[in-house]
């Protein structure tokens, strides 16, 4: 596998729009970007950051994931997700993570992710459905 720096940085933007808010107080109140949608741009964040630096063949899977949400975004506003490789423990990444809409901190914490050969994880998952 190829050297990957420790302090590798990623960054993503998102516009916030409808289809990725959610609303669990009640009919009349606001609609925020969903905690899942932020985590899941906080892992494609940590991934890209690495992607190149991969052989070909490999890429990575999240494993972990341990972020607070701290602040409610609504639609319509831009998020900046941001991660930076902090440790290497053999194919095991581990990232700190953030995310800042245009007034503040939103989320922040930490993301694993596992190196992975493409093929073989495809075969074992596929053997796995097959119920093999």
């Amino acid at each position: 596998m190829a050297a990957i720096p420790i302090g590798t940085k990623g960054e993503k933007k998102l516009r916030v729009t409808g289809d990725i808010t959610v609303s669990f107080l009640g009919p009349d109140s606001p609609h925020v970007l969903g905690t899942p949608y932020m985590i899941l741009y906080m892992e494609y964040t940590a991934r890209d950051s690495v992607l190149p630096h991969l052989d070909p063949g490999f890429d990575t899977v999240g494993t972990l994931v341990n972020v607070r949400h701290l602040a409610a975004t609504p639609p319509g506003m831009e998020v900046i997700f941001r991660s930076e490789l902090l440790e290497i423990d053999n194919r095991r990444l581990i990232f700190s993570v953030e995310a800042f809409d245009e007034k503040e901190k939103i989320g922040e914490g930490t993301h694993e992710r596992a190196i992975v050969h493409i093929e073989r994880f495809t075969a074992r998952v596929e053997a796995k459905g097959a119920g093999r």
